[in-house]
């Protein structure tokens, strides 16, 4: 290899080396403000979840405190698990831009939390703690 052409290999490998830094940068301050929101279907839960999906914030209503503890519960975990569907998805699509589809995509996918599992089926006293709701 002439000199001229490893002067003009360096360069360019320095180039995609200073734009690859330059992506990892943009990468990493978008994934910072990932986030997700979600409140539950009566609004007595609402939460967010910060970029490593953590929770960040967690709000009842007045209404929480007419569910039994259980009930209560299932509802939190529900509406993390859609808060962090939100966070995920924004995810997705960040390093879609920033790897494109494919096996690295996948990874991230493969690492982001699953669907959440159905909702337990509803008990007799369900109906008569939130009369408004049939299922």
């Amino acid at each position: 290899m002439p000199i001229q052409d490893s002067a003009a290999w360096l360069a360019d490998y320095q180039k995609n080396l200073s734009r690859m830094q330059a992506n990892a940068e943009a990468a990493s301050a978008n994934l910072s403000r990932v986030g997700g929101r979600a409140a539950s279907p009566r609004g007595e839960v609402e939460v967010e979840v910060g970029p490593s999906g953590a929770l960040t914030d967690l709000r009842l209503s007045p209404a929480a405190r007419a569910l039994e503890a259980d009930a209560l519960a299932r509802l939190i975990l529900a509406t993390v698990h859609d808060a962090h569907r939100q966070a995920g998805a924004q995810v997705v699509d960040i390093m879609t831009d920033y790897v494109g589809a494919g096996p690295a995509l996948q990874l991230v996918r493969d690492n982001l939390p699953v669907e959440a599992a159905p909702a337990a089926p509803r008990q007799e006293d369900d109906y008569f703690a939130n009369p408004g709701i049939i299922s």
